[in-house]
């Protein structure tokens, strides 16, 4: 059965290889004894519920993994929630398991861990531990569901009220759409833009960076046409990028954003 730190590994595996610099690789490995550390710790809600720590050997703070210049404390914090979050994208691709990151925070040393790993980069290692309480919530008692279940019953000689469909569906905004449904679009993430000057872009070459208008914490948009649908946070999935959808527009809103590709 895949678990929610199955999904956090394999992310997480992937992730340092392509956001780290010096070619890490990220195995798991025998426990060393304790050091200093720092440690975050996320919280996740839904169909597996918990939390989990992942605490980082400090030394790894001195090694500038994450780019010349940056804040590698911040950074790291950057780094491991988005893998608290494209691990929830991963679970639910593997197993439709549904669940979120409600927050994370820094923690300190946890006096029990689950998993030990071993991050290297170049001639250097770091120990990174992982404490493991993320779990499928138990059931209720078939009793209890059943009460909860159950609608209650209407007060005496008061009418009770049935509720009008709201006019939502795609459907009813506009008349003969459901013939359309089937049609195929092409939808594209944005991460953001820049102007440049001609003379800049025809300079570019092999390495250079060009630095958007977006922070990385920032939602990406995703475009069908010229305009933007939804927006949401960048995933991993099966080893693709997906979009989590954060915010969407109204359906009519959508159907005017996009009328002109009919």
């Amino acid at each position: 059965m895949t678990t929610y730190l199955d999904c956090w590994i394999r992310v997480a595996t992937d992730l340092f290889a392509q956001a780290l610099a010096g070619e890490p690789t990220f195995e798991e490995s025998l426990p060393k004894p304790a050091m200093s550390t720092i440690g975050f710790v996320a919280s996740i809600a839904g169909d597996e519920q918990g939390r989990l720590t992942v605490m980082l050997d400090s030394s790894i703070l001195d090694a500038p993994l994450l780019g010349e210049g940056v804040d590698q404390r911040e950074g790291w914090g950057e780094l491991l929630r988005e893998t608290f979050e494209a691990a929830s994208g991963e679970l639910l691709a593997k197993s439709g398991k549904k669940c979120k990151v409600e927050g994370v925070e820094e923690t300190t040393a946890v006096s029990q861990v689950s998993r030990t790993f071993q991050l290297r980069a170049g001639d250097h290692n770091w120990q990174i531990m992982v404490r493991d309480e993320v779990k499928v919530p138990k059931a209720k008692p078939a009793a209890e569901t059943k009460a909860a279940a159950a609608p209650a019953a209407p007060a005496p000689h008061v009418p009770v009220a049935h509720p009008v469909a709201t006019d939502t569906a795609l459907t009813q905004l506009s008349p003969g759409l459901e013939l359309l449904l089937d049609v195929e679009l092409e939808a594209s993430l944005r991460f953001g833009c820049r102007e440049m000057p001609l003379g800049e872009l025809l300079e570019l070459g092999p390495g250079d960076v060009v630095q958007l208008d977006r922070h990385v914490s920032d939602p990406v948009d995703l475009i069908v046409g010229d305009k933007i649908v939804a927006r949401g946070d960048v995933v991993l999935v099966n080893g693709n990028f997906g979009l989590r959808v954060t915010e969407v527009s109204a359906p009519k809103k959508r159907l005017e954003s996009i009328r002109c590709l009919f």
